[in-house]
């Protein structure tokens, strides 16, 4: 009998919203080539969610934050990552990428985040951005 594919995959992300505007960054990764995502990467074995979160928003922005509260687990498949995202502020930093890493990071409007939509590396950030927006 043959073992099915199961996805050990999670990965910790964050919501940042300053002066109504909400924070993407435009992945470089061959794979996902220009699309864009939420502050986000993979959790380490021993590592906390939240801990991966703010490492991540710090490597991938230059931002230190801090996490407000938990918006949701995301998956759409079995065989794709977990995704953890949370709502985080600014308490320090600043907007820094790693170029070899990500290509841009920008803060845009709710509007312009949807009308990214099919730019969007998956259905998770617009639904954990939409949940900052709705309160």
């Amino acid at each position: 009998m043959e073992k099915p594919v199961v996805s050990a995959l999670v990965v910790a992300g964050v919501v940042i919203k300053k002066d109504g505007k909400y924070l993407l960054i435009q992945e470089r990764k061959p794979a996902v080539y220009g699309q864009w995502n939420l502050p986000a990467g993979r959790v380490d074995v021993g590592d906390s969610l939240e801990k991966t979160a703010i490492k991540e928003a710090k490597e991938e922005s230059g931002y230190d934050v801090k996490i407000l509260r938990k918006l949701g687990i995301y998956q759409n498949e079995a065989t794709e990552a977990v995704k953890h995202a949370y709502q985080a502020e600014i308490i320090g930093g600043e907007l820094v990428f790693p170029e070899h890493e990500i290509i841009d990071a920008r803060w845009m409007t709710f509007d312009e985040v949807v009308a990214l939509k099919d730019k969007l590396r998956g259905s998770w950030v617009l639904e954990a951005i939409t949940m900052v927006e709705e309160g």
